[in-house]
């Protein structure tokens, strides 16, 4: 038997017996040409015609018989019990003879059913979801300040404390402080005329302000920062008496060099300013010098300015009634000085406390006088 093909061998004209016949639990093919079975067929010689007819029935049911059951096993030499049968249609052929091996149209099934292969799962595609973040709270914002709009704000209207036309104390004194700095000239009134306004007007553009004329606050403010308080003669228009000389009576320290001509003597050891002509001390008063860092020049000078009104350059501090004698160092009026003392120090120049007869010195020394700075 191959591939379900199966062929006896019958020797006649014997009679076969078949007392029976015993299938192998597996059954073996060996070639496309025979078959074994394990238990042997005996054949006996028929004794009649009929009975060999019927003895060949038998054989060829059997036959039929053992090629349903190849059919059904399949077998074949690499096949298993659990493999899959020859599908329904398939054509087997002999391998020498090339005859087409008998077909079968019952419907086999495997050993072995596979089961069905699971329904796969789709998964649907997902978006990927944000992963929330732990977001720190806020800080509550303070409230920015405004910014100024680059458009300046128009600054408020000075305070007026004087104008033209009005009268009073306030009005001298006023006149007075103007006559110090050599802005108004002539007896002091209750009266704020024309002269008072041009004085008025003359200060303010010397310092920057608006020149309307009229005495404002500010106008004031800086107007006493330069002046002394109007002493009663002042008010009164009493002029000051010259101080007479009185060498007898007049201390000061002597130093060769100021013994000849006019001389402003000043002495760092005592301190003090002595004004002298032709050896002969006029009057003294109080002076104050720079400091270490800012020391005043020591040495023989001549004055080669005068000026009333002077405002520093670098330090942008009032120095009234100046004579410079040395670069940018002079003998001037310090509101510092008469109100600290020796508490502070100048910037390089002599500083002068007394106003008064700093006032009298200053109308007194011509270009060209000399200063003595000395120890």
């Amino acid at each position: 038997m191959h591939n379900g093909s199966v062929t006896i061998r019958i020797d006649t004209p014997t009679r076969t017996t078949i007392p029976g016949v015993v299938a192998s639990p597996s059954v073996q093919c060996t070639d496309a040409r025979h078959v074994a079975f394990r238990q042997g067929v005996t054949m006996q010689t028929a004794t009649s015609p009929l009975q060999a007819t019927g003895g060949l029935r038998r054989t060829l049911v059997l036959v039929g018989l053992a090629a349903l059951v190849s059919a059904t096993t399949a077998c074949s030499p690499d096949q298993t019990i659990g493999a899959a049968a020859t599908r329904v249609g398939q054509t087997a052929t002999s391998g020498s003879s090339g005859t087409p091996a008998p077909t079968t149209e019952t419907p086999t099934r495997t050993a072995v059913e596979t089961p069905p292969a699971a329904p796969s799962t789709v998964t649907p595609p997902t978006s990927a979801l944000p992963t929330p973040t732990q977001q720190t709270p806020a800080r509550p914002t303070q409230p920015s300040k405004p910014t100024p709009s680059a458009t300046a704000e128009p600054e408020p209207a000075p305070v007026i404390m004087l104008r033209a036309g009005d009268t009073g104390p306030k009005v001298r004194s006023l006149q007075a402080r103007l006559r110090q700095l050599s802005w108004f000239d002539g007896d002091v009134s209750d009266r704020y005329g024309s002269k008072t306004t041009a004085a008025v007007r003359g200060f303010q553009a010397k310092r920057g302000f608006d020149a309307t004329g009229t005495l404002d606050e500010r106008t004031w403010d800086r107007l006493v920062s330069m002046t002394h308080r109007p002493t009663t003669d002042e008010l009164a228009n009493v002029k000051p008496k010259p101080v007479e000389p009185s060498p007898s009576s007049v201390s000061w320290d002597v130093d060769e060099r100021c013994m000849t001509g006019r001389v402003m003597c000043v002495s760092k050891s005592t301190k003090r300013l002595t004004w002298v002509v032709d050896g002969v001390p006029q009057y003294g008063f109080d002076v104050r010098f720079g400091s270490d860092e800012l020391p005043t020049r020591e040495g023989v000078f001549s004055v080669y300015k005068k000026k009333v009104d002077v405002i520093s350059n670098l330090y942008h501090t009032p120095m009234p009634y100046s004579m410079f004698f040395s670069g940018g160092q002079a003998v001037h009026y310090s509101s510092n000085f008469a109100r600290l003392g020796y508490a502070g120090a100048s910037h390089g120049c002599v500083n002068v406390r007394n106003k008064p007869l700093l006032i009298q010195l200053y109308g007194e020394v011509r270009i060209g006088d000399q200063v003595v700075v000395h120890w």
